[in-house]
């Protein structure tokens, strides 16, 4: 009997090895004795036959062992090299991202069954530059052989790989990237075992999404606090929510290989390859006298990639309101369409607070909305004109005002003051104190 049906219905390939061991110590219980036979020699990358070795004696059955030909003695005769002289490192490529850690080659990877299994050992070289030669070995020894000379950015898009697919590595210009893969591995397996993470598509992480990069901000903010200088929980807290906002972007990824649509390969291929055509004076011949040019070029390649005809496509309608308004301001100015200097956008400011002014006497809600927005706007206009981010300088002031009043909440509870029934000339007094005393 063959064991087919356990590839098909197994979560996982090492479930698929344990099931079959199952099967295979139930048989011997059952017939007294079963010959279990497996392609090539059954001491080369056969982990059934290792599980074997493990469980037999525990469970008081006499294992025997035939040698056989291995598939490693027809592909060092195809490759025309001697293994022991050439130092080749055998790899199954279920384990590459840990097995090859820190290797450089030759490799002869086993167990390339599947095109996603390629592809997890591409992307397991993280500096990998594309162009390294690989050979394919497929069916050797059989009428079907073929020995396919390809690349490492291609060998994943190069053949219908099978269960009698192999590759032979010479030489990687980089060490296999361990960490990373390993922690692609482990997002794969949440997404497929843990209860929370199944549930989760798109749409429902878009608040976790939102979250972590707001938590990142903070911890960029707390490493440019001067008082925080020598504090090594700073760095120990930005590893941390870079690590957490990384988990998102590869969830997504996870989710949209599930459904066919893409990999994080095709993530971090895509950026990277932006990156280049985006600067042509570091990767071309561009000439870039300064950081105005970069922006100016970037945003030219921009606009001919995307074919864009308005010069606010491209703005997500999602970004916080100050942000999105200083992003429309900026790209209005680009076509010119905007003052000299700051000094033409304060007059716009007194304008708009005067409008606003009238609105709110008039009553009328959605006028005083709308002319409040005016006026908003006009002070974004003004933080672009003198270089400031509107969204931090809120910020900044939010969190200078919270740290006022709750030193004012400390000084109400020193004095005995209740802060829900005290009137304004007490709350002004515990206000000039904390502006006295802390600036």
């Amino acid at each position: 009997m063959t064991h087919d049906d356990v590839y098909e219905n197994a979560d996982t390939f090492d479930d698929v090895y344990v099931d079959i061991v199952d099967r295979l110590l139930a048989d011997v219980v059952e017939h007294g004795s079963i010959l279990y036979a497996v392609p090539g020699s059954p001491l080369i990358l056969e982990r059934t036959v290792r599980y074997l070795r493990d469980r037999c004696p525990a469970a008081g059955v006499t294992l025997d062992i035939r040698p056989a030909m291995s598939f490693l003695d027809v592909a060092w005769a195809r490759l025309g090299i001697d293994p022991v002289e050439e130092r080749v490192r055998l790899i199954d490529g279920h384990d590459f991202a840990v097995a090859a850690a820190g290797e450089t080659g030759p490799l002869l990877v086993a167990h390339t069954h599947a095109n996603w299994v390629l592809n997890d050992i591409k992307l397991a070289v993280e500096s990998a530059s594309g162009h390294e030669p690989v050979q394919i070995l497929h069916a050797l020894g059989t009428g079907d052989e073929q020995i396919i000379e390809t690349t490492w950015a291609e060998m994943d898009r190069t053949i219908e790989a099978n269960h009698l697919t192999s590759i032979f590595v010479p030489h990687l210009e980089a060490a296999v990237g361990r960490h990373y893969v390993r922690f692609h591995d482990l997002t794969r397996t949440l997404r497929e075992q843990c209860p929370w993470d199944i549930e989760q598509d798109h749409q429902t992480l878009i608040p976790y999404l939102l979250e972590e990069t707001h938590e990142v901000i903070d911890a960029l903010q707390a490493l440019a606090d001067p008082r925080r200088a020598d504090d090594p929980s700073v760095d120990d807290d930005l590893i941390e929510e870079l690590g957490d906002l990384l988990y998102q972007i590869e969830f997504h990824s996870v989710i949209a290989e599930q459904q066919g649509r893409f990999t994080i390969t095709d993530v971090v291929e895509g950026i990277h390859d932006k990156l280049v055509r985006r600067h042509p004076h570091v990767f071309g011949e561009v000439l870039a006298d300064g950081t105005e040019q970069v922006l100016a070029n970037w945003e030219e390649i921009k606009r001919i990639e995307k074919g864009r005809t308005s010069v606010f496509e491209g703005i997500p309608r999602s970004l916080p309101s100050l942000s999105y308004a200083e992003k429309v301001g900026r790209k209005a100015s680009k076509v010119g369409f905007d003052w000299p200097d700051v000094a033409g956008a304060i007059p716009k400011v007194r304008e708009e607070t005067d409008e606003l002014t009238e609105a709110i006497a008039s009553g009328e809600t959605a006028h005083t909305a709308a002319e409040l927005g005016d006026l908003l706007f006009a002070v974004v206009n003004v933080a672009r004109h003198v270089g400031v981010d509107p969204e931090l300088a809120l910020r900044a002031a939010s969190d200078k005002f919270r740290a006022r009043f709750e030193r004012v909440e400390q000084l109400a509870l020193d004095d005995g003051v209740d802060l829900l029934t005290a009137d304004v000339d007490v709350l002004d007094a515990l206000w000039d104190r904390v502006k006295a005393s802390h600036g």
